[in-house]
């Protein structure tokens, strides 16, 4: 049984007018009454009160919809400036499994060949039992991409790519889809809506991992999809309450707290990893730094180069491969060794001790996820551990 999800509250900001640090902050707020509460309730309920015919817009079962989304998923709209509310779900991947599902048997999606190791699994799955036609990309190489377009069905693409950071021409390619019939989705993960706005750009639909950067307190599990088409926005809630990929109460008010303040934690962690891949760059005992940057020039690859101000996330390489790079692990203690990313704390992992990852992604590359400590404290602690363990 399906239902038509309650009507959203009335937007409590008015987009147009304001920063993005500022929406997250603001949006999503009760309405102001006098001895109201600022922020919204949590309501820990399975089920509704419902006597006869259900009339459009009521609260039935929290399968189907339930109060306590509707606030985070109008702050996220806002952020990403949609015209439609924002559809939450269990986890990220939950989410892409969703915009997935536009894919018929037999159809054809064309995604990056660096991506979220289980979006990528999740594809192969999709032509080992329908016959889904996968190819997969090069986003940095605007003309390979173009080129594989004809025919395609769905463009999912990752901009900067996990874990590789190359960076995409999304104008340029979003339109070229566009022209051609090819439904488009952007995974808004590593830049978050302060980095960009997909939807403005022109893509279908705009999926984020919000247990990463929105929640950034590594403590829930969530997954959410934007789009301005409301035929779009329907047949994503429909699919999530068929398939019961839902996200509990709880969770959802957590990340709607976290996203308060986005802003000043994607502020500090992008000022931290800039200066972190500033001396990286320079160090002796380190192979390769990556350090995704928008383009400056429709087309042309930036993302292998050590750049500032645009992400979080940095790739590391240190000399002596393998051993190398698992011998740092070891060695740091204030960077958390763990798999994940976008949370307050400093983590890294090697992307490579995951057998389903990318085989084109460098065995010794360390994904390093930049948090808000002090950046000397960071760099200490990065620097003692290259210095103990690798060798010039």
């Amino acid at each position: 049984m399906t239902t038509e999800p309650t009507e959203p509250t009335e937007p409590t900001v008015r987009r147009s007018s304001l920063s993005p640090a500022t929406i997250a902050v603001a949006a999503g707020r009760p309405r102001r009454e006098q001895g109201g509460p600022v922020n919204p309730p949590v309501v820990l309920s399975s089920t509704y009160v419902s006597r006869g015919v259900q009339e459009p817009g009521e609260l039935l079962y929290t399968r189907m919809d339930t109060e306590t989304w509707h606030p985070f998923e109008e702050a996220l709209a806002t952020l990403e400036g949609a015209t439609e509310p924002g559809i939450v779900f269990g986890s990220g991947m939950a989410a892409i499994a969703a915009v997935f599902s536009f894919v018929a048997a037999g159809g054809k999606v064309v995604l990056p060949r660096h991506a979220y190791q289980v979006t990528l699994g999740f594809a192969d799955d999709l032509a080992a039992r329908y016959g889904v036609e996968v190819v997969r990309v090069d986003v940095a190489d605007t003309d390979q991409v173009l080129a594989a377009l004809d025919g395609a069905d769905l463009l999912l693409i990752e901009s900067p790519t996990n874990p590789m950071l190359e960076v995409a021409d999304l104008p340029v390619l979003l339109a070229a889809a566009r022209a051609q019939g090819v439904l488009t989705a952007v995974d808004n993960t590593f830049a978050t809506p302060l980095g960009q706005q997909p939807l403005t750009l022109g893509a279908d639909v705009v999926v984020h991992s919000v247990t990463k950067y929105l929640a950034g307190h590594s403590d829930v599990v969530l997954g959410a999809v934007v789009t301005n088409d409301p035929d779009l926005a329907a047949k994503v809630r429909a699919y999530r309450t068929l398939h019961g990929a839902i996200a509990g109460p709880w969770e959802v008010w957590l990340a709607l707290r976290g996203l308060r303040t986005l802003a000043l934690r994607v502020e500090r962690s992008q000022a931290n990893a800039a200066e972190i891949a500033r001396r990286l760059a320079e160090h002796p005992l380190v192979e390769e730094v990556r350090h995704p940057s928008l383009p400056t020039d429709p087309g042309h690859e930036r993302a292998a180069r050590t750049m500032t101000g645009f992400g979080a996330i940095l790739g590391l390489r240190p000399r002596g491969g393998r051993e190398a790079a698992d011998a740092v692990v070891e060695a740091v203690e204030l960077w958390v060794p763990a798999t994940s990313l976008g949370g307050v704390e400093s983590s890294l992992e090697r992307r490579r001790r995951f057998a389903t990852e990318s085989h084109t992604v460098p065995e010794d590359l360390l994904r390093l996820s930049v948090g808000i400590e002090d950046v000397e404290d960071l760099w200490a602690d990065l620097d003692r551990a290259l210095r103990t363990t690798v060798s010039g």
